[in-house]
């Protein structure tokens, strides 16, 4: 076994220990959740700090370390040949960066879930299969296993959702499950056309090898999605824009863009907290990597015809978004449409098709996943104490609560994009690269760049009015006296799971090429990719 099925599996091993222990056995739960999670960060920093950036093609085994591939399946179709499928993992400086802020995040819902009650032998079996799925499709490279993966992660949420939710968690938990299965199913046939589309240059099989699929030259002549413009058409529709388009929206379901992002919301508010951070933390960074690596990795030549409206629906997102956090009077709806605002910019990025685009969308994936991570666990905080999160039942709570509101304030800050801190990379990387794509020929306007502007101006009313308004002035509660007795300040525990986000905030602000020197070679090889269509 390679270091990423241990990274994968060891989870796994979590889950059986757990079935396995008697119900009685409580409090012990958490604590082998803990340790499988603490040694997965441990192992998925090590794979970091040793990784060595490859300058091959996209498309080659030699881009990406780590490699494991063997045989999985093998089945005799007759005529159709040979069902080949690999169990096929390996990590380049898309999936790596990625790698690493999940097992952050899954550690901070560990440390969030300290003090669940119900069903905890449950609780924790999910939550661990949970991160086994996340881990798997980071590393998969292999479309069938990458697909599996995606559906196994499914069920838990679903579970974790529909069983510690709040008042209306059985809405929220179905209507995330049909959403996302929605565009999972739709995501199935375009895999099964791609097999028969391409064939293994050694066996001459057909496969569902990911980087045969990045290749032309691995297209069969004549075939359903064949890559050298030959492409069948569906209703007048190329087949190849067809494919990108269905898997397009699989991946924007997840971000998630508007208008597919309305069960986010929902999911958010009645989620419990820890589910509420692995959401915004991990979930919603699956569809952009999906998009940069399969969307674009596959069918660069559709990208490029259609990246103005990729770029139009990011701006539409991060508009939309934003007006509607300002709407908000419920603080955990307030943060859940700023995570789509703020996922409208990881869009905009990728569809300028520009090195600093690209790269600007990936680290704000990664600066969104702690960030939101953060602050979806400081709104746990304060319904944990008088379970009410309507912003106007508050005010004045600097007094009462001094270190929430410190952390309250800096991860405001963080997440509004000022200077030093990791959001403003991202975001202006985002924006030099949207400026820039006009003159490189990338279809992108610079007026997009304009309007992306003005969603971190409205990010800064948002943020700041919710500040004011719930912390600062005289003291109001909705619950009196009661309320300002269960205000207690934020405990050791709750400061040991705030602390390293916002340190890590400050931290890649002050030194972003502590992500960017493990990016920015696989950035420039995908555009190596895209580049001969524009």
């Amino acid at each position: 076994m390679g270091l990423l099925s241990l990274l994968i599996f060891l989870p796994l091993l979590a889950v059986l220990a757990i079935l396995v222990l008697p119900n009685r056995s409580n409090g012990s739960f958490k604590y082998i959740s803990l340790a499988a999670t603490l040694i997965q960060f441990g192992l998925s920093g090590y794979l970091y700090a040793n990784f060595q950036p490859s300058e091959s093609a996209f498309n080659a085994v030699s881009a990406y370390q780590y490699v494991e591939q063997m045989p999985w399946i093998r089945m005799q179709l007759g005529s159709l040949g040979t069902l080949e499928i690999d169990y096929f993992l390996g990590v380049d400086g898309f999936s790596l960066p990625l790698l690493v802020l999940s097992a952050f995040v899954m550690l901070m819902a560990i440390g969030a879930s300290w003090r669940i009650e119900k069903s905890k032998k449950g609780y924790f079996a999910l939550l661990m299969l949970l991160n086994t799925a996340v881990m798997g499709i980071f590393c998969a490279l292999d479309f069938f296993l990458f697909y599996v993966f995606y559906e196994v992660m499914l069920l838990p949420l679903y579970f974790l959702i529909g069983i510690w939710g709040g008042a209306r968690r059985e809405y929220a938990a179905i209507k995330f499950f049909i959403y996302t299965l929605f565009g999972s199913v739709f995501m199935l046939l375009v895999i099964v056309g791609l097999y028969f589309s391409v064939q293994n240059p050694n066996t001459g099989a057909h496969t569902f090898n990911m980087l045969y699929m990045m290749d032309p030259t691995n297209y069969v002549p004549g075939s359903f999605f064949e890559a050298l413009g030959n492409s069948q058409e569906i209703l007048g529709i190329p087949a190849r824009m067809v494919g990108f388009i269905v898997l397009f929206v699989a991946f924007a379901i997840k971000i998630p863009i508007v208008p597919l992002h309305t069960w986010l919301p929902d999911a958010h508010v009645e989620a419990p907290t820890p589910v509420s951070i692995i959401l915004a933390g991990i979930l919603l960074k699956i569809g952009g990597y999906g998009v940069i690596r399969i969307c674009l990795g596959i069918f660069p030549d559709a990208a490029v015809d259609a990246n103005w409206w990729l770029g139009l629906i990011g701006i539409i997102s991060i508009l939309y978004g934003a007006f509607n956090a300002l709407a908000q009077t419920d603080l955990k709806r307030l943060i859940a449409y700023s995570s789509v605002s703020h996922m409208g910019f990881v869009l905009l990025g990728i569809a300028s098709l520009t090195a600093e685009g690209i790269s600007g969308a990936v680290f704000q994936m990664l600066s969104h996943g702690f960030l939101s991570a953060a602050l979806f666990f400081l709104v746990g905080v304060l319904y944990d104490r008088v379970h009410d999160r309507y912003i106007y039942n508050f005010r004045g709570l600097a007094s009462l609560m001094p270190k929430y509101t410190a952390y309250v304030a800096i991860a405001f800050f963080a997440s509004l994009g000022l200077p030093g801190f990791s959001a403003f990379i991202g975001e202006a990387f985002v924006i030099i690269g949207t400026f820039n794509a006009e003159s490189l020929s990338t279809g992108i306007p610079r007026w997009m760049a304009i309007f992306g502007s003005l969603g971190i101006l409205l990010s800064a009313a948002y943020f700041l009015w919710t500040l004011q308004r719930m912390f600062f002035g005289e003291t109001r509660l909705k619950g009196g006296e009661t309320w300002a007795n269960s205000l207690t300040d934020l405990s050791v525990r709750e400061q040991i799971i705030l602390f390293p986000t916002l340190a890590l905030a400050l931290l890649l602000g002050v030194m972003p090429s502590l992500v960017f020197g493990v990016l920015n070679q696989s950035v420039l090889s995908l555009l190596n990719l895209v580049n001969p269509y524009l």
